[in-house]
């Protein structure tokens, strides 16, 4: 007992101790991380000085040697090295040149002809030869070949029409900030660059040439009138928005819609006592967002719907992110003001946060107060709408041939590929040929938003349309053509071109690409989506990220948000040109496929400071040989038992991949890692296995970590080095 009084009195002392010892070693830390952040910035801008400097240095000598040039030519060039020779061929030079040509004596008429040859020959005289000249003329310049460069080019194919070896090409590309393979596909302003810089004439060809004759054939004529806005509906799930054109549109539909989430995207034009408004009630933002990433401005207006209740929600704060990123005016629409006890100022405070202040704030964002239920300023929601659009100044022609864009597309077992178009020019009839994105094909039925059968439809009206020869994608433009035949091969010729602009496109967010063009002035703001496991890592993240800009790059947080990387971070990121960073999380299995089929570039990291020099270390050129850490498996824990020797054994099930044993691995709960490691053992029934494949049931130990529970996912990866090569 008294051994354990001593104890307890020799702890208690220690404690303090510790605890001084904990706040010392905070404070050491914090002041290293300062030192070393305010090095990297001194580092990065000594970098930008020394590259502005080499430019410098570098014009000068190119002025100095191009005038040594000219000199050169202007002096005197002498065919032998003896100073006699070269006296005497000057002096020969300048009787030459001011000696005047001495006129031929005119021969008498009496003068014998022989040796004429009768009169039919003349005679000829051989000049003596002139010892100090060549029998060749010195060319005055060399002779620049032309080359011609369609709208992409692989490497290997511009070496060749330069008569280069392909390593040479690489090697100016990379000289120009640009690095690729002798594969890569590249597209025509790049080749061009490099063609002119190894001193050659560039003749840009377009090979749409027949698409360009198709769509110019077209009727133009015609006087423009106003046409009523397009109208898109947003905002946060079961906040209100179908309700709300449902009691516009003065129809029930959102009782049929399962767990009040919109099934597919409605296109509704209503008339109202205010004029006519064309509504786009979206399920999701995914839908708006594609189209604006293929460069469709299907919308004019944005209505953001809050309700008064919940406040800001999750996707409130997406839904403003893409009607920024639209540049279209936003109204906010605040809901269920018929409910008791609602704060409106608590909303605006928090719409302002994320950058939407209304009118009464000093902003320029108009907010009108509604109920879906009531009908409750419905009336001032509509005139905002129009006073809008009479700001906007929309006007359309209507007698032209029309066009328009996809707002939606499916395939129908009955009628086939079923396309939803909305008309913004012309006037759209029954019978017209239409080419579609990658699609044609003649008109054969015209319906509209409520199932019946239509001959025509004018600028703003949504009309869905059958006979097309495939299904085209949202976002394409619908044109009206007059040749069914030309437009089948604009569609078989954009079919073809589809593939290798993708290719071209593969490195239009990679990182190193990004810095590299900037110093082209190709672009200026680095786009990044940002999501994070916690708040604080989130901020932090997004401040250093913010205070790296400079004068000439700006780096632009364009998404941000805690938990795992969605679909929607995803599609947003490919309108927006941008990278997805994620800190702690994963992405999920619908992002993923936007990921892959969108070619975006997505980092993950577990180290805030890897991430901040990262980016550094790309924005001052120095970017060393790449390390990406690839995921080669996924076990999903089933059970977990307990073992004497090891600890917590998880039983799982292999997913995805394999698992192996050598491997480092992750423990992610719920999309969010929660231990990185590795494993301590990997078995097979009783049986030490060094790999588990995909579909198998496996036993699994990790090291130093027994929380594992069931649910948990075990992710096995490894880094590869990526070597960079000329």
């Amino acid at each position: 007992a008294k051994q354990a009084a001593a104890a307890k009195a020799k702890n208690a002392e220690e404690v303090p101790v510790k605890i001084a010892e904990t706040e010392e070693a905070k404070k050491v830390r914090l002041a290293l991380e300062a030192e070393t952040k305010a090095k990297l910035e001194e580092e990065a801008k000594e970098a930008t000085a020394a590259a502005k400097k080499l430019a410098e240095e570098n014009e000068a000598r190119w002025k100095e040697q191009e005038a040594e040039r000219k000199a050169k030519e202007k002096e005197v060039v002498h065919l032998t090295s003896s100073k006699y020779a070269q006296e005497a061929e000057d002096k020969s030079d300048s009787a030459d040149e001011s000696g005047r040509r001495r006129k031929k004596k005119k021969a008498p008429a009496d003068r014998n002809a022989r040796g004429r040859n009768n009169g039919r020959g003349k005679g000829k005289t051989l000049s003596s030869p002139d010892s100090l000249k060549h029998g060749f003329t010195k060319p005055v310049e060399t002779k620049v070949q032309d080359i011609r460069i369609g709208e992409t080019i692989s490497v290997a194919e511009l070496a060749n029409k330069m008569a280069k070896k392909g390593a040479e090409v690489v090697k100016a590309m990379f000289k120009l900030g640009a690095m690729a393979t002798i594969n890569q596909v590249i597209d025509q302003e790049t080749a061009a660059l490099v063609a002119e810089d190894m001193g050659f004439e560039v003749v840009l060809v377009k090979e749409n040439a027949l698409e360009e004759a198709v769509l110019a054939d077209r009727h133009h004529t015609g006087i423009e009138i106003t046409r009523a806005p397009v109208v898109t509906i947003m905002g946060h799930v079961d906040h209100g928005k179908t309700s709300l054109l449902d009691y516009i549109r003065k129809a029930k539909v959102a009782d049929g819609e399962a767990g009040g989430i919109t099934q597919h995207i409605g296109a509704y034009h209503v008339e109202t006592g205010h004029g006519m408004i064309t509504f786009l009630d979206t399920p999701g933002h995914a839908a708006f967002t594609s189209m604006r990433s293929r460069g469709a401005k299907a919308t004019d207006i944005v209505i953001i719907v809050v309700a008064a209740d919940d406040g800001v929600m999750p996707q409130t704060v997406e839904a403003i992110q893409h009607a920024k990123a639209s540049d279209a005016p936003i109204i906010i629409a605040v809901n269920k003001m018929d409910k008791e006890g609602v704060d409106i100022e608590r909303v605006k405070s928090e719409l302002s946060q994320h950058g939407v202040l209304s009118e009464e704030w000093g902003g320029e964002v108009q907010f009108c107060h509604v109920s879906a239920k009531t009908g409750l300023g419905i009336d001032d929601l509509l005139d905002s709408i129009l006073l809008q659009s009479e700001v906007l100044e929309l006007t359309a022609v209507v007698d032209k041939m029309a066009s328009g864009v996809v707002i939606e597309s499916k395939l129908d077992k009955g009628r086939g590929p079923v396309a939803t178009i909305l008309v913004q020019e012309g006037t759209l009839k029954q019978g017209d040929i239409v080419l579609c994105g990658l699609e044609y094909g003649r008109v054969r039925a015209m319906r509209d938003e409520n199932g019946k059968d239509i001959q025509s439809a004018g600028p703003s009206i949504p009309v869905e349309i059958i006979g097309l020869s495939g299904v085209p994608q949202s976002g394409d433009e619908a044109t009206v053509v007059k040749d069914e035949k030309k437009a089948r091969e604009v569609a078989l010729f954009r079919q073809g071109k589809f593939r290798d602009v993708k290719l071209a496109r593969q490195q239009k967010a990679k990182l190193e690409n990004m810095f590299a063009s900037m110093a082209e002035g190709e672009i200026s703001e680095v786009n990044v989506v940002i999501k994070s496991d916690v708040q604080g890592s989130l901020e932090a993240i997004s401040d250093s990220l913010l205070k790296l800009s400079t004068d000439e790059v700006k780096v632009r947080i364009i998404g941000s948000g805690v938990g795992a990387i969605t679909e929607t971070d995803a599609t947003l990121a490919a309108a927006s040109n941008a990278i997805v960073v994620g800190f702690n999380v994963r992405a999920d299995a619908s992002a993923r496929k936007v990921i892959e089929s969108e070619n975006i570039d997505l980092r993950y990291y577990s180290v805030i400071y890897a991430l901040i020099d990262e980016v550094k270390q790309a924005m001052s050129g120095m970017l060393a040989p790449e390390f990406k850490q690839e995921i080669i498996g996924l076990a999903q824990v089933r059970d977990v038992f307990k073992s004497p020797k090891i600890g917590a054994i998880a039983g799982c099930m292999v997913t995805e991949g394999i698992i192996k044993r050598s491997a480092p691995i992750r423990v992610l709960r719920d999309l969010v890692v929660i231990y990185e490691g590795e494993l301590e053992s990997l078995r097979r029934f009783k049986d030490d296995v060094a790999e588990v494949r995909n579909g198998t049931e496996c036993g699994i130990g990790v090291k130093n970590y027994n929380d594992v529970r069931v649910g948990d996912q075990i992710e096995v990866f490894e880094t590869i080095e990526i070597k960079r090569t000329l």
